[in-house]
């Protein structure tokens, strides 16, 4: 399993709408890293669900359960979209001052490629997050 973080902000499309609605489709990504990410994923993925702008912290996690397909929103073959559905709400959501503030995560595309929409995370920076989420990777 592929572990990803996506980032929405709250005032557009929050994780409490998320699960409102059950599950969702992320579509509308311009960004060819960003879109080579969705391609990568794989159905039963999970996913951090990243607050940005308003909150900037991780506050759930997501699974993959739809594989990349045509974005409905263009009619241009190169972009795709992903559906998700709601897993779990993280015990405590972890903010980017933290991860910043963690040494360990220095290389996490977080830090690093800040503007990024669609990021991979490695299994060892996903257990961190988890950790100082008050869970169990």
């Amino acid at each position: 399993m592929n572990y990803w973080l996506i980032k929405s902000e709250p005032f557009k499309y929050s994780w409490e709408q998320f699960v409102k609605d059950g599950q969702t489709f992320w579509d509308g990504v311009r960004n060819y890293a960003a879109r080579n990410h969705l391609r990568t994923m794989k159905k039963g993925d999970l996913v951090f669900w990243y607050h940005s702008n308003e909150g900037t912290e991780i506050v759930g996690i997501a699974k993959v359960i739809k594989e990349a397909y045509q974005d409905p929103t263009t009619t241009e073959e190169a972009w795709v979209a992903v559906d998700f559905k709601p897993h779990k709400k993280l015990k405590k959501p972890v903010t980017l001052v933290q991860i910043k503030a963690d040494k360990r995560l220095a290389n996490m595309a977080l830090v690093r490629l800040g503007r990024l929409s669609v990021q991979p995370v490695t299994d060892a920076e996903w257990a961190i997050v988890m950790e100082m989420a008050g869970e169990k990777p």
